[in-house]
Parts: structure tokens; C-alpha cells; sequence
């Protein structure tokens, strides 16, 4: 079963090498996309497979001494890697109609394949240096697909976020270098130092620079996130990239931030080193800062997809609260842990609607959706599904996520934060039930203008389904949310809640 492991990464680098080599899959738009939904759902299969062999782990090779390239199957990487298969399939099969009517959509497959296994490298890895190459190489591999269109807005884009994610990426590699030079020897498995559980630092060491680096490490990781003050290549990527990768690139990318975050926090320097310090004061801060300003600015924009955009920098940061909390008890982490499931739904639904009406209509800007409803029920309706759960109104997705955060946050005893971030989400909710239901409301409840027309343009059965499938989702896991909330509640009982004294 350790074989499996690396061919999550091979199978999509492989099929994006044969892609690229095969003149038949670069013609052939049938043979391209059954050959791409092949690749995507052969990884998801051996995901799936690994999902039941939690504790396989494999060491390929040692880049240098005590520094191997190693894969590790626990509950956050089982976490992660279906979340992220799932959407690539639906995204993959979204993409089709999408991408069928312009240019290098060969192009656009090969590199969202290599993407895929880079971020398979990224959920399977077993120590720091393993998770930042396929970190980077994720990057690589993605600020393509923001350049797909090749207009100068595009390249723009695509340099802006390749900036961004290497200076972050960079801040996360100087603080590796410090947290293997403070490991606990007795965390070192052969020599080699692995995620533990509660970390593997050597508390017998207090080192302002250590503090001063972890810190620094985790605004850059917050980079891809999208969390101030790296949040700036979000609301240019989204509006030029084709709306299959503004959907991953919202769902899925900002999520292996988030699972770096955490494998920093949680299973390198433990949640008991950042409690009561002044580096989780600042890291709540600029999370709170990051929530508001996400939620104001997409309020005020008029671009559809850039509104999308900075309301992913509010709502990653929902995620980010819930972590930074470090609290020793286990509510604020389960809501954050949802929230990473929950968000990656909701707002792949929610680019994929916006593309799909991008594709028929060819309207980008939040006014021009009035009346929409007629003209494309299916769409709207899961938009609007998709609005409400985001918004956290029962009985959708978002409002198990956000009840447990803000409970969570209550239950901490932490000084002003306890209070200060269930009053952000309420105010952010606010703010997101207005950029996104008044979209909607104008859709079903405002007329057209006369040479607009009422009729008819619902998109292919190819992109419906994503969207019908995923609306379902939203609904689902906030009427039967007891299974994944009794599995987020024991990854947190097994690996983010410990017992420690507040400082």
C-alpha cells in the first residue's frame, strides 16, 4: 500500500507528460478530455484507497543527510487530499464546455495536472522540507492557469501571484531552517525529524529569534491564504483566470496554505508555544483585520469574480481564527476544521456559477445579473444555495462551521479575542449576506431591460452537474452534519487538543 503513495503524485505528472507528448490528446478535444477525466479520477481512486490506510508511510530518498523525501497517511492528509480530489473532478469536468470554445485548453490540462500532484505532495508529506517542494512546486505549477488568457491583465496577474507566493514561501523556508535547528532530539525518528503531534521542539530552549522566525514563517505561509498583509494577488488573480481555476485557486489552493499553517502550528511547534504569547496576539489581529477588510472590499466591488475574491480573503481567515486560537478545548478547532470542508464547497460553487454565467451571457459585473433567474434557473438557484450556506444560515453548511468558531472562541477565556472574534463573524456575515444576496434577490426578483431578452441560455449538462452536485453538498452537510463533525472532533481530539497551562 506504500506504493500508493507516490502515485498520487505520478499518475497526474504522467498524464500531463502524455498529454503534452501525444499530438492525437492535443487535437482530439474528446480524446483530451477523456483522457483528462481518466488521470484525475485514477488519483482520486488511489486517494480513496489510502483514505483506509491511515499510518502508511514511505521515505523515497535523502535530498541530504537526515533530510529525506517522505510521505506519511494520517487524518489530516486523508483530510485533505479527498477535499482536493473531489473538486478537481468537478472543476475537470466543469472545465470542458468552459474552456472548449478558445485556446490551449491542452495547455491549461497539462498544468492543471501537475498541479493536482503537486498538491498530492503537498497533503501526503511527512516532515517540513517535503511539505515546502511540493509547496513550491505548487506555485509553479498553478500561476499558469492565472495566465491562461495571455492578456496583459493575465500576465500581470500571474506575476503578481508567482511575487507573492515566492516571498511568502521564502519566510516559510527561514523558519524550517530554525525549527530543525530546535528539534527535540528525542522527536528525531532515525535522525530525521517528522511531524509529531504536539510538536517536536525542545522547550528547554526559549529563543526570541525562534519566536521572531515561527512567526515570521506564519504571515508568509498566510500568503497563500490570502490573510493581510499578502493578500493583494487574490482580487487580481480571480477576475482573468478561466472560472475552473478561480475555483480551485479559491477552494483548494488557498487551502494548502492552510494545511502548511497547520502542520506548522500543530505538528512542528505545538499549539502550547504560540498560547498566551505575543505572536498569537499579532497573528488574531491581523486574522480579525484580514476578516473585516476581505468582507468591506467585497462589499464594495462590482466585479462578480473579484467580489468572490475578497470574500475568500474574509473567509479563509475564518479558518486561520480557528487555528490561531490554540485553545485547550477543542470547539474553535473542530469549527475551523468544517470550515476548511465547507468553505472549499461553497465557494468552488460559487466561481463555477459565476463562470458558467460568464459563458453564456458574457456578464462580469454584479448589476448585470438582474433577471438572470429566467434566463438560467439551475445556475442561480445553486448560486444562491451557495450565497445562503456561505452567509451561515441554518439549516446550510456554513452555519455548523461558524456556530462551533464562535462557541469555540467564547469557550477560550482568551482576553478580548474570546469576544472579539464570534463579533467579527457576525459582522462579516452581515457583510456577505449583502455582496451576495443582493446578486441573487436582482436575479429572481428584478426585471430585465427590454433588449437584454428573457430567454433562455442554461449552460450544458457537463457544467450543471458540478454545480447540482455541489449545491447538494452545501445543503447535506448542514442538514447531516453529525459524520464529518464526529471525524473533525477526533482529529482534534487526536492531534490539535492538548492540555497545557495558560500562560
Amino acid at each position: 500500500m506504500e506504493l500508493l503513495l507516490p502515485l498520487t503524485i505520478v499518475i497526474p505528472v504522467a498524464g500531463a507528460i502524455i498529454i503534452a507528448r501525444s499530438k492525437t490528446l492535443r487535437t482530439s478535444l474528446r480524446a483530451l478530455h477523456i483522457a483528462m477525466f481518466s488521470f484525475v479520477a485514477a488519483t482520486a481512486a488511489c486517494v480513496v484507497l489510502l483514505a483506509t490506510q491511515e499510518g502508511t508511510e514511505i521515505a523515497l530518498f535523502e535530498f541530504l543527510p537526515e533530510v529525506p523525501l517522505y510521505f506519511r497517511v494520517d487524518l489530516v492528509s486523508i483530510l485533505f487530499s479527498l477535499l482536493t480530489v473531489a473538486m478537481w473532478l468537478g472543476s475537470t469536468l466543469f472545465s470542458f464546455d468552459y474552456l472548449s470554445h478558445g485556446e490551449r485548453e491542452d495547455r491549461y490540462d497539462i498544468f492543471s495536472l501537475l498541479a493536482l500532484g503537486a498538491l498530492m505532495g503537498v497533503c501526503f508529506s511527512g516532515n517540513l522540507v517535503t511539505t515546502y517542494i511540493f509547496y513550491e512546486m505548487m506555485t509553479l505549477a498553478t500561476f499558469p492557469l492565472v495566465m491562461h488568457e495571455q492578456t496583459k491583465e493575465a500576465v500581470s496577474a500571474g506575476m503578481t501571484y508567482l511575487y507573492y507566493s515566492l516571498a511568502g514561501a521564502f519566510l516559510g523556508l527561514v523558519g524550517i531552517f530554525f525549527l530543525y535547528t530546535y528539534a527535540a532530539p528525542a522527536t528525531r525518528t532515525g535522525g530525521v525529524v517528522s511531524y509529531v503531534a504536539g510538536g517536536f521542539l525542545n522547550y528547554g530552549t526559549d529563543s526570541t529569534g525562534l519566536q521572531v522566525a515561527v512567526f515570521l514563517m506564519l504571515v508568509g505561509l498566510g500568503s497563500k491564504v490570502g490573510m493581510f498583509p499578502l493578500h493583494g494577488w487574490l482580487p487580481k488573480a480571480h477576475p482573468v483566470a478561466p472560472a475552473p481555476a478561480s475555483a480551485l485557486l479559491s477552494g483548494n489552493i488557498t487551502k494548502m496554505g492552510i494545511l502548511f499553517i497547520i502542520r506548522v502550528v500543530y505538528y512542528s511547534v505545538g499549539p502550547q508555544y504560540l498560547w498566551g504569547t505575543w505572536m498569537q496576539t499579532a497573528l488574531l489581529t491581523l486574522v480579525l483585520i484580514t476578516i473585516f477588510l476581505g468582507s468591506m472590499l467585497a462589499f464594495r466591488e462590482k466585479v462578480m469574480k473579484k467580489r468572490l475574491a475578497y470574500s475568500t480573503v474574509s473567509q479563509t481567515s475564518y479558518i486561520l481564527a480557528g487555528i490561531y486560537l490554540c485553545c485547550n478545548v477543542g470547539t474553535a478547532a473542530t469549527g475551523a476544521i468544517l470550515h476548511i470542508v465547507f468553505h472549499s464547497v461553497i465557494k468552488n460553487l460559487l466561481f463555477l456559477c459565476a463562470g458558467a454565467v460568464i459563458y453564456k451571457t458574457g456578464k462580469t459585473r454584479v448589476e448585470e445579473w438582474k433577471g438572470l433567474g429566467r434566463q438560467m434557473p439551475v445556475t442561480m438557484t445553486a448560486f444562491t444555495i451557495g450565497g445562503l450556506a456561505l452567509v451561515g444560515i441554518p439549516p446550510l453548511a456554513g452555519f455548523v462551521s461558524k456556530w462551533q468558531l464562535a462557541t469555540g472562541a467564547l469557550d477560550t477565556g482568551l482576553p478580548y479575542f474570546e469576544y472579539l472574534v464570534p463579533a467579527m463573524l457576525l459582522v462579516s456575515a452581515l457583510l456577505t449576506a449583502g455582496y451576495l444576496m443582493g446578486p441573487a434577490a436582482d436575479a429572481w426578483f428584478v426585471a430585465k431591460s427590454e433588449e437584454s431578452g428573457e430567454e433562455k441560455c442554461e449552460v450544458s449538462w457537463r457544467m450543471l452537474v458540478p454545480l447540482c452536485v455541489l449545491a447538494a453538498a452545501a445543503i447535506l452537510f448542514g442538514l447531516f452534519p453529525k459524520e464529518l463533525t464526529n471525524f473533525a472532533n477526533y482529529l482534534v481530539d487526536t492531534v490539535m487538543t492538548f492540555s497545557f497551562p495558560v500562560k
